[in-house]
Order: C-alpha cells, then structure tokens, then sequence
C-alpha cells in the first residue's frame, strides 16, 4: 500500500457525541466522504453509515490520526470492500477477491460479526462461515487456514439489502480504554464520553474545572489530558499495528508529534467525592495517566462544596437510577444540588448528567443553555448544561 492510496474508514462514536467528534476531526486534517444524492436531493447514506459515527476517506496515517487523537471515538474501521451478493457462492467468490493481504497473513486468528438486514442472505453464522472460506481461498496457495478466535483480527460484515460491506477493525480494544483506568468505582462513565461531555459545555481549557461526584476521577484526568494536549492514545496499542499494511516509520513520527504537542501547564482541576474508596481510586488512576500533580481529589460530602475562583466550569455524573422516583434521597441531594449551585456558583458553566427529569427539575435551575441526549451503560441520559 502506497502512502498515497486513499481508504474509506468509519469512526464510531457514543450516539449523541456526533457534534463533539465532528469538531474534533477537522484540526486533525481528516477528510469527511462526501454523501451522495438522489435526484429529488436526499442524502444516501453509504452502507453502514448511521447515527453513532462519521465516514472519512484518506490515506493509512489518517486511520493512524485518528485512533490516536478522537478523544470521543469509539472505533475506527476500515472498509476493505462493498458488493451485491444474493447467494452464499457469490459472497464467497467476491469476497475472496478482496485485498486481504495488506491486513492479514495466512492462518491468523480472526473474529467476523456479522449483521444481516432485509437481505435474502439472512442467516449470520452462514454467512460468516463463507467469510472464512473466502479468505481461506484468498490464501489458498500458503496452505494454512484462519483460525476461529474472539481475541483475533475483527471482521464486520453487514448485508443490507443484499449489499455486502466488510470493514476491519483498526483499533482492537475500544478507543474509551485510555489504559490509566483500572480502578473503577460503582457506575463508571467511559472516558470518551467524559471527554465529550466537557467539549459540550465548551469549557476552555484554562479555567477551573470541578467534578463534585468525581467517582473514578474520569472527568478531572480527561478534562487534564484535554488542557495539556495529550493525544488520548498516547499510552496504548492499536490492532492496525499487526498489518501487513502497518508503517512504523509513519507511525512513530506521528507519535512524536502528538508527544511534541504536550504542554506542561494545567489549570485548576478538582474531583469530589464523599466516598473515601472512591477517592483512593481516582489519585491511582491519575497517577497512572501522569496527572497526580495536576488534579486535586478530595473526600467530601456535596454540601461542604465551595468556589474555588469566581467563574469555572463545573461539569458532573451525580447518582441516578431507574427508579429513582421512590428515592427521596436523591430527590433531596438534587435540590441541595442546584441550591448550591446557584449560592456559590454564579458565573459558572454547570453540567450535569441524568436519566431523570424529575430529579433535574429538583435542582431548581433556569430552563438550560443546551440539552443533549446520550446514552450511558445502557441508560437513556440527558446532558444538561446551564450558565448560573
């Protein structure tokens, strides 16, 4: 593969997150796939493209980019190829003609996940069965067949209506796995939607930063990693790395200018918790992301909180459950919430993070600035953001 061959690869991204990666993407100079048009002007999506995520096209060292810089992202997947197939000889056939070379070698492990939709090929296993064979046939002339493996290279396969779409996935672990989080407190919030819930308030990097249910800490160490301009992927590894494809050289220069671009200076950062186990779990985790000097952790209830300067951003992922409804507890701890909020902090960018509306509306806040829907550990939530 030359450095000038163009790829189409998709980035996926918590839904409701589409804005922040949006923003995130275009400093890093990666190029969106323009969307086709039908001839009344309606958007055609290409194959696979849904909420949840962008498509771009550019060449290998743009997968490289963004991998190691969306801090929103969740995976990157590259399309291998696309084509029309209506019977299981026809998959096997066009699929074994794809460039299979430049991502795998002969008789490696590979996981295939296949979704099918108002296709006459419906049935997954069968269809994953000829992906197999397909890259068997594809390597025939090594003699070694794939091996089955949930730990191997990922393939995802998608027919919607009869349009095959078979992509790679570049990154391996999800991109939310930073590697510094290895304590976790009850109700962890990933760190690609921690990141995405700062960027939303439009914090700016330089002023206060306080998380008053700070669990883990995940907020504080990406509202740092974000500040200092530490590439969120500077500390792990990548699947696009095993490829046949894979530059090192290209590789390595990328990551050092992501290490050039590290700034030293942070601004005040606070994390809050009245649980000391808690707190213990977030001075270890910042630890691990180099950012124990830079985030002050302390264990103490909501209702001892004060200012630390005259304007900031607070921005939070207080408890909440299902059935939070029969909890007057929380319905109290929300109103002495927003109480607080409105004593201590007038200036301040507030955000909060709920499944409830009941229990926002406790807070007694002003309808807020910007709303936004997401969804955390399966939750429907709402972030809510307010200028006090």
């Amino acid at each position: 593969m030359t450095n000038n061959e163009n790829l189409h690869f998709y980035v996926s991204c918590p839904p409701g997150l589409e804005p922040m990666l949006a923003a995130e993407y275009k400093p890093l100079g990666l190029v969106r796939v323009k969307l086709k048009k039908d001839e009344e002007n309606q958007v055609i999506h290409t194959i696979g493209e849904d909420t949840g995520g962008m498509e771009f096209e550019g060449p290998l060292e743009h997968v490289y980019l963004a991998n190691l810089h969306l801090r929103t992202a969740s995976r990157v997947t590259v399309r291998l190829g696309e084509f029309k197939a209506i019977t299981f000889a026809e998959l096997r056939k066009k699929a074994s003609k794809l460039e299979w070379a430049k991502y795998l070698v002969p008789g490696q492990k590979v996981s295939v996940q296949v979704t099918c939709h108002k296709s006459r090929l419906y049935h997954s296993d069968a269809v994953a069965e000829r992906i197999l064979g397909s890259i068997d046939d594809h390597f025939s002339a090594s003699g070694k067949k794939m091996e089955k493996s949930p730990e191997g290279q990922l393939i995802l396969v998608r027919l919607v209506n009869d349009n095959c779409t078979i992509s790679l996935d570049s990154s391996g672990d999800l991109l939310y796995k930073r590697g510094y989080r290895q304590a976790v407190a009850k109700a962890p919030l990933r760190e690609n939607l921690a990141a995405g819930l700062i960027m939303a308030t439009g914090w700016d990097g330089v002023s206060p930063l306080v998380d008053p249910f700070c669990g883990s800490g995940t907020i504080p160490i990406e509202a740092a990693m974000m500040a200092q301009h530490i590439a969120p992927g500077i500390n792990r590894n990548f699947r696009f790395s095993n490829w046949p494809a894979y530059n090192k050289v290209t590789w390595n220069e990328i990551l050092d200018n992501a290490k050039k671009q590290i700034q030293k200076d942070s601004p005040p950062l606070f994390g809050y918790d009245r649980d000391a186990g808690a707190i213990e779990m977030s001075k270890a985790n910042a630890a691990r992301a180099g950012q124990k000097d830079h985030i002050q952790f302390v264990c103490q209830a909501v209702s001892l909180l004060e200012s630390p300067s005259s304007s900031g951003w607070i921005v939070t992922n207080p408890p909440y459950g299902i059935r939070v409804s029969e909890n007057k507890d929380l319905r109290d701890l929300y109103a002495r919430v927003g109480t607080l909020a409105k004593q201590n902090f007038t200036s301040w960018h507030f955000s909060v993070l709920c499944s409830d509306d009941q229990l926002i509306a406790n807070m007694g806040l002003q309808k807020p600035e910007k709303t936004i829907h997401l969804i955390n550990g399966g939750i429907s939530v709402k972030q809510v953001i307010y200028i006090l």
